[in-house]
């Protein structure tokens, strides 16, 4: 009866959507705030906004008067946690000096730290309150100072052991702490060290290290129970020489699973601390993170965030005696990303924050016999949560809280980029059964848990062939799909000159004189300006384009990207922690008998002179005159550490490489097409990786911005026109998307962005202002080819039924030749007389463009802003002031 009042009956496909086919996302109202995911945020309570940051930590002082959180920013915030209201924002103090005398009050005022932040996780006060103490992903601990009346100031940096490693591009000599656990005596701390999987006994005293423990793979959260500590390994136990190992960043290496090469382990370490030993280590469910502790000591409770479990781990005997599934029933799919928990003062209730869930649920706590009972709504990916009985309340910190951008203000004009981080807390009362009840369905519903039951419904008999079928399993009219993605565009940035479309042309910088087929393509079959990417930078982008999923790792990954940034591009790019446990969609088209063929999507290039002595490395404009002079000087190539991809790759074009054009990627794909034409066969799925209108800002010598744009436009139009001009395009549909927006602004969201569809059975001249997002490109995908969802998120996505109709047009596109010059370059810094431009060009010269996202984000969008506007047309002061790394030129 339960089951049946919370969530209805699902009896068809016709159980749509709750987002209006036309809204738009961005916060409506404080009860009702869209994000690009398909889903909707009421979040319960009390909201605390917090604008420019993203809290995934939360810690209550022990007289309960005092919660204090951290995020993606440079300070410790303190909240009342009765009211709401922000006491302090303190800066994180240097990381020059470390106090002797922990009891000393010191009269230094020290330079705060503008470049540290708060690790995945460790927060915590001292047992009396005097201290708090922080995880800074650059390798120290933060101290805090509590006064007698509450208020909070930096007080010393505790430096951390070095690892002794290196990597290529990031720095692994420095550990990253994560969580964090005091003794009760309050002279000892205990630090994760997550890059050399120890755990790190510290006299909080003198700073210095006193023991060193040996613990699994990515190790997170540290809890004490009694004589012991228990680690939590993101990574389960280490690799040895029988196990199958994949990269994680960092030159480490860990687990995985022999089919989608995941980290397939989770585990909990135990060190005897009056033996100094340790003592086992427990296997669980995969992503091992948060853990809870019962008051009683007795049990410690595990969330497994890609296995959406929590293990129960009984102190006595460590051993598992219980796991709690966190789906609302065994059938329903992957999706709810437990990742942090809390008990009750009485221990028979758990909270347990479901990230994509955008909840906190509840579990009656009866070892063996334990039952999830409710859900709580949050904000937007819950990643820290408090139980505070005195009050009754719960304290959440919403991760990414309600999203790119900020409340609407009647009558103010509206213009975003994707780095406007804005977190929340939420405070709330804890409900009662009947107010638990209600919360609950409105949790499914807003995480639209029967539309994705009804994605599950078994095909129909005898239904005709149709573009996109309602059910997976029913006859589609095409045969093949091509998925192009493409890198780091807004909608306004490039279409915001259509007319037709709902832009700002204003923001327009690349518009039809740069992008001739993009701008034509729209015209002659739809024109989607109301489709978001779900993520908001290459790292989760291509976790989201690819498996419509982004991983607790990947969302607790913001503070820098210190393991890797896994984006899928290069060596640092391969990270087997930060993929969905439901894998990719190759995976899923490979599982269920499609073909594939892969040209640069999570590959590693090879870009160099075919004589490899021969120095300096070529530049852009050597491969580009290579190419088309054809003269062979030249070679590129590409693998992947992924070898469930590996044998259908073709390795003779590139992925991430802005020295190599994109006409030359296109080329490659027509060559085989040509030979596929000759053969009879072309596969079910391709993917085409178009990455450089990303470009490569000013740089001295490197092609301009509006060239590579350009080039980009070109190669798309010349895929376009190859494929409508072969024999497969009747039954071929091609969607094309970026993989973030990161690079541009938009004045509807920061998540919007430019997609294309392009087939004989896409209605020309159209104008489609359904909301869709990437994971409604996977799944109108998955429908076409016959592939379930392969997880929560794209099951709940709208497929795109309104870019189709039942009439076909064999017409076949012609591309538009390029207008700007492709081997336009960049001047020399010496030719440049604008003090503005050649500003710019300095900074390029210096930034590390040849590597997806390395460069500070705003520096990079007022270099493509000036380039294009000329420097007398003012930066939008709206636009993001500092994001991952916040150097300016000056």
């Amino acid at each position: 009866m339960l089951f049946a009042l919370l969530v209805g009956c699902v009896t068809s496909e016709k159980n749509v959507s709750l987002i209006g086919p036309t809204e738009t996302v961005n916060p409506l109202a404080p009860e009702r705030i869209l994000v690009p995911v398909n889903q909707v945020l009421s979040p319960a309570g009390l909201l605390v906004e917090l604008p420019d940051l993203r809290p995934q930590v939360l810690a209550l002082s022990p007289d309960g008067k005092l919660l204090a959180t951290s995020g993606k920013t440079h300070e410790l915030i303190l909240v009342d946690p009765v009211t709401g209201t922000i006491l302090q924002r303190v800066p994180l103090p240097s990381e020059k000096v470390h106090e002797q005398d922990a009891g000393a009050v010191s009269s230094r005022v020290l330079e705060p730290d503008k470049a540290g932040q708060v690790s995945y996780t460790g927060l915590v006060f001292s047992p009396d309150g005097s201290r708090i103490f922080l995880s800074n992903v650059n390798g120290s601990i933060k101290v805090f100072a509590v006064g007698a009346d509450r208020t909070v100031r930096g007080l010393s940096s505790i430096p951390l052991p070095e690892t002794g490693s290196s990597s290529r591009k990031r720095d692994s000599a420095k550990d990253i702490p994560s969580g964090l656990a005091m003794s009760p005596d309050g002279k000892r701390l205990y630090v994760a060290l997550n890059i050399s999987n120890r755990l790190l006994e510290l006299d909080v005293v003198s700073g210095k290290p006193l023991r060193m423990y040996d613990v699994g793979n990515a190790p997170f959260a540290v809890v004490l129970a009694g004589h012991k500590a228990y680690v939590s390994n993101w990574g389960g136990r280490r690799q040895d020489e029988h196990s199958l190992n994949g990269p994680i960043g960092a030159g480490a290496l860990v687990r995985v699973d022999p089919v989608r090469f995941i980290a397939n382990e989770g585990s909990v370490s135990v060190i005897d601390l009056n033996a100094g030993r340790v003592t086992g280590e427990i296997k669980v469910g995969l992503h091992a993170s948060g853990m809870a502790l019962s008051p009683d000591d007795r049990y410690l409770a595990v969330a497994n965030a890609n296995s959406d479990t929590v293990s129960v781990i009984d102190t006595r005997s460590d051993r598992v005696v219980e796991t709690i599934s966190m789906r609302w029933q065994p059938k329903d799919l992957f999706g709810a990303s437990p990742n942090a928990l809390a008990y009750d003062k009485s221990g028979k209730t758990l909270y347990v924050c479901n990230g994509t869930q955008n909840a906190v649920a509840v579990v009656s706590f009866r070892p063996g016999r334990s039952k999830l009972t409710g859900l709580i709504p949050t904000g937007w990916y819950p990643g820290a949560v408090v139980c505070d009985s005195t009050h009754r309340s719960l304290y959440v910190a919403n991760i990414k809280g309600i999203g790119s951008g900020k409340r609407y203000t009647a009558g103010e004009k509206q213009e975003f980029n994707s780095h406007q981080y804005f977190g929340t807390l939420s405070l709330i009362p804890v409900p009662n059964g009947g107010q638990l009840t209600r919360d609950t369905r409105l949790v499914q519903r807003n995480y639209q848990r029967a539309v994705a039951q009804a994605a599950l419904l078994p095909p129909r008999p005898g239904i005709a062939p149709r573009p996109v079928p309602e059910r997976v399993g029913e006859p589609s009219v095409y045969k093949h799909v091509v998925y192009i993605i493409k890198e780091n565009r807004s909608y306004d940035q490039v279409l915001g000159d259509m007319r037709e479309g709902n832009g700002d042309a204003s923001l327009c910088v690349f518009g039809e004189e740069v992008t001739p087929n993009q701008h034509k393509i729209s015209r002659e079959f739809v024109l989607l300006d109301n489709t978001y990417c779900s993520g908001i930078l290459s790292a989760d982008g291509h976790q989201w384009t690819d498996t419509a999923f982004a991983t607790d790792y990947v969302e607790r990954s913001f503070a820098g990207f210190r393991r890797s940034y896994p984006d899928g591009m290069d060596e640092e790019g391969m990270d087997a922690l930060a993929y969905a446990a439901t894998g990719f969609i190759w995976d899923n088209a490979l599982e269920h008998g499609k073909t594939l063929r892969d040209y640069g999507e999570f590959t590693i290039g090879i870009a160099e002179w075919r004589e490899r002595a021969k120095k300096p490395a070529p530049t852009a404009l050597d491969f580009y005159h290579d190419f088309i002079n054809q003269s062979g000087l030249t070679r590129v190539g590409s693998r992947t550490s992924l070898p469930s991809l590996a044998p259908y790759l073709n390795t003779n074009t590139i992925g991430w490489n802005l020295n190599v054009p994109d006409i030359l990627r296109a080329a490659e794909f027509i060559k085989e097409l040509r030979q596929f034409e000759r053969d009879g066969y072309f596969p079910d799925f391709v993917i085409v990786c178009l990455p450089n209108d990303h470009t490569s800002g000013t740089k001295p010598k490197a092609p301009t911005p509006a060239a590579q744009v350009a080039d980009n436009d070109l190669a798309f139009g010349q895929i376009v026109e190859a494929i409508s001009h072969s024999r497969f395009w009747e039954d071929t549909c091609i969607f094309a998307i970026e993989d973030d927006p990161q690079n541009g602004w938009d004045h509807v969201s920061g998540y919007r962005t430019t997609a294309y569809v392009v087939s004989p059975y896409t209605p020309c001249r159209t104008v489609v202002h359904n909301n869709y997002n990437q994971t409604s490109v996977l799944r109108t995908m998955e429908l076409i080819l016959g592939l379930p969802p392969m997880n929560q998120m794209d099951a709940t996505a709208t497929p795109m039924f309104a870019c189709f109709s039942e009439v076909v047009d064999l017409t076949p596109y012609t591309a538009v030749p390029n207008k700007v010059p492709l081997d336009q370059l960049n001047p020399e810094v010496k030719a440049i007389r604008d003090p503005v431009q050649r500003k710019y060009a300095v900074a390029s010269a210096k930034l590390p463009l040849q590597d997806a996202d390395e460069c500070p984000e705003d520096v990079l969008n007022r270099i493509l802003w000036h380039a294009q506007k000329g420097s007398e047309t003012p930066y939008p002061a709206w636009a993001v002031n500092a994001t991952r790394k916040s150097a300016r030129p000056e």
